[in-house]
């Protein structure tokens, strides 16, 4: 075929291969590549019979379902949508009664290094009670509720609770600022806020309560009329008479006992909102059944799961990965897991380590990002790099996030992982709900910065602009040709963006990613070479450039116009570069690097400290063709410093340049 135009040149050749030992390939869930194939080619033959039989024996259903797929409004595609579930009691009740039931749910740290166990017994108790409290202050299925917390038992609680009355849970990153969280608000319609009054943060103590009384006071959230506060240091914070109440407040003489809501298999479990390329963030509706399912099964083929097994993923409640592999896979799957409120780097950057080596950690799941920081940091100490602990516990160690470079997969791999544990290098996305391509530790040969092959039951395509496919070795946009059970199911309140984002006309019915991938000719593994729109992923995080930009011109006082793109970063992934015209003449050097740190402390208050730009640039004015259209194409060279040899015959300003090819 024709070399398409969206065609991406792979440069980056990988020729290193590790395959599973023996003693991994025998005792895995999924055992060798034959057996990968087999479940492949059931789900080739079949495929309704295939996610229908997975259903059947993963989920308990109040109400058994008789329709697997009903593609009749594509693309708002449903699964098992006749059926009933309650996802809560598929985490926690239907453990009661079996060894699980008194097996360690929860091994909790907290960031002073308190730790703290809890059983499922007692999960379940814990859930049971404060989904009472919720119940006793009016709210119930359907309702929306937001969450704002720190990385604690009571966070998964919350969202437990939240599931176990039906009621649909939005939870916002700690680390967001007032008037992000008061867009979520308003946009959800929450008829409450669950918060705390300070979260803990490498030694500091941070405010949260602080935070929620701002973004209420910004105006428009008139439909909160509780805000619950879990009291996580003794630090008291203001209080407003008749909304806000502390948990030992509402939990005061609450039974334990609650028993679970049914709900449709589409009843939306939660909306997670997700930075989109035009500004406004999307609420990613996820449904109970089809999102429950992949969760577990995940647990189940990407980190082949055991009854003994330790597993600990390093991701907040506030994201994705926090939600599937923290709050719902494995308690579905029945894992004792970590929980972690720390960051890496405290006290000191042997954290990670200290913790696997103590509680005997034997899954370890974590972003490319604290990877890169932890290796920069044991190059420096000797005393925190991994090779002064025990890690032999580990026997699987894994990706998320962002792709992960071969250099820091390898050091990951030898330092890590002991040169025995597998990689699985996870490809997903917060729309795809759970995993869709990566490795399976006890069948893939693995490759170092390659997600490789899709889950069996996953059909993934790199395609050009009109939506046809690209051979192997040719770049191109990843899409997929059919609907999967996690997959989003609409984004809250606007499905026309829904459609216009996931499923362009071109795509000819494929759900569109917004990533780049190219197969390899060889294997045919996929490698993601990163976002196709003005994405930003910066240590995992999803920001749209619109956002970022829209913070920046909010500075009416300073800024005049703002663009902004992503450089690639050692550390983080991508680095956020912004070029700003002032309104005032062109500053000093010295003037500059003040004016640039006013505007990153203001990026840090209008979106939150993850959004502050690494690089600011100042010009009298933007690239810019005679039309007024901004080159970005341009911009992204100048951030990556790289010399411009692209056509610039289309710009109005071509002096402007050099203007902008110094940073501050």
């Amino acid at each position: 075929m024709a070399t398409s135009s969206s065609a991406i040149d792979s440069i980056l050749v990988e020729n290193r291969v590790f395959p599973p030992s023996e003693e991994m390939v025998k005792n895995a869930n999924i055992s060798g590549m034959d057996a990968y194939k087999a479940m492949c080619a059931e789900a080739d033959k079949d495929f309704e019979g295939f996610w229908g039989n997975l259903a059947r024996k993963h989920v308990v259903w109040t109400k058994p379902f008789t329709r697997v797929l009903d593609g009749s409004n594509a693309p708002f595609y449903k699964w098992f949508d006749d059926g009933e579930l309650n996802v809560s009691a598929n985490c926690l009740d239907k453990h009661m009664g079996t060894p699980v039931e008194n097996k360690t749910a929860i091994i909790f740290e907290a960031d002073d290094g308190a730790v703290t166990k809890v059983t499922y017994k007692e999960l379940l108790a814990r859930v049971g009670q404060f989904a009472n409290a919720l119940k006793s202050r009016g709210i119930q299925k359907g309702d929306r509720v937001i969450l704002y917390m720190p990385m604690t038992i009571e966070g998964v609680v919350a969202m437990q609770a939240c599931a176990r009355l039906g009621v649909i849970h939005s939870v916002v990153f700690g680390g967001f600022s007032a008037k992000a969280l008061q867009d979520r608000i308003v946009d959800v319609g929450a008829v409450a806020v669950i918060t705390a009054n300070y979260q803990m943060r490498g030694g500091k103590e941070m405010p949260l309560k602080a935070i929620v009384d701002d973004a209420i006071a910004l105006g428009g959230c008139e439909s909160v009329k509780n805000v619950f506060v879990y009291e996580r240091t003794k630090t008291a914070c203001a209080m407003t008479a008749g909304r806000d109440h502390t948990f030992s407040e509402v939990l005061e003489g609450q039974s334990t006992e609650c028993a679970p809501v049914p709900v449709n298999a589409e009843h939306p479990l939660y909306i997670l909102y997700t930075s989109g390329s035009t500004g406004k963030p999307k609420g990613v509706q996820h449904s109970s059944g089809g999102y429950l399912l992949q969760a577990k099964l995940t647990m189940d083929w990407t980190f082949d799961l055991k009854p003994e097994d330790v597993f600990w993923c390093t991701a907040d409640i506030g994201w994705v990965t926090g939600h599937s592999y923290v709050v719902y896979g494995p308690l579905a799957a029945g894992a004792t897991e970590i929980v972690f409120e720390g960051i890496p780097t405290y006290p000191n950057a042997g954290r990670f380590w200290d913790m696997v080596q103590r509680h005997k950690c034997t899954v370890f799941y974590t972003a490319p990002t604290a990877i890169r920081s932890l290796i920069k940091a044991s190059e420096a100490d000797d005393k925190v790099h991994p090779k002064s602990y025990d890690l032999k516990s580990l026997r699987i160690i894994g990706s998320v996030g962002e792709p992960i470079n071969p250099e820091a997969w390898v050091w990951y791999y030898n330092h890590v992982g002991g040169g025995r544990c597998p990689i699985v290098d996870t490809y997903w996305q917060t729309e795809t709900g759970t995993h869709m391509i990566n490795p399976l530790p006890g069948a893939t040969p693995l490759v170092p910065g390659s997600c490789t092959l899709p889950l069996p039951g996953i059909y993934p395509a790199i395609v050009d602009e009109t939506g046809e496919e690209m051979p192997n070795g040719k770049g191109g946009m990843l899409a997929y040709k059919k609907p999967w059970p996690s997959m989003i199911r609409t984004i809250w309140g606007d499905p026309e963006r829904f459609k216009k984002t996931y499923f362009p006309p071109e795509m000819k019915g494929y759900y569109f990613a917004g990533d780049g991938a190219v197969r390899s000719e060889d294997r045919g593994y996929f490698r993601v070479t990163g976002r196709i729109d003005d994405v930003l992923n910066v240590s995992g995080h999803r920001l749209g450039t619109m956002e970022v930009e829209s913070a920046l011109v909010a500075k009416t006082d300073l800024v005049a116009e703002a663009a902004v793109v992503a450089r690639p970063d050692d550390l983080t992934g991508e680095a956020i570069c912004a070029f700003v015209v002032l309104k005032r003449p062109l500053p000093s050097d010295e003037e500059a690097k003040a004016i640039a740190k006013e505007l990153r402390d203001w990026v840090a208050k209008e979106i939150g400290p993850i959004a502050k730009p690494k690089d600011i640039r100042f010009g009298e004015n933007l690239p810019k063709t005679r039309s007024g259209k901004i080159m970005r194409r341009l911009l992204r060279s100048l951030a990556k410093g790289e010399a411009i040899t692209q056509d610039t015959s289309t710009l109005e300003n071509p002096q402007i340049l050099e203007q902008l090819a110094h940073n501050n």
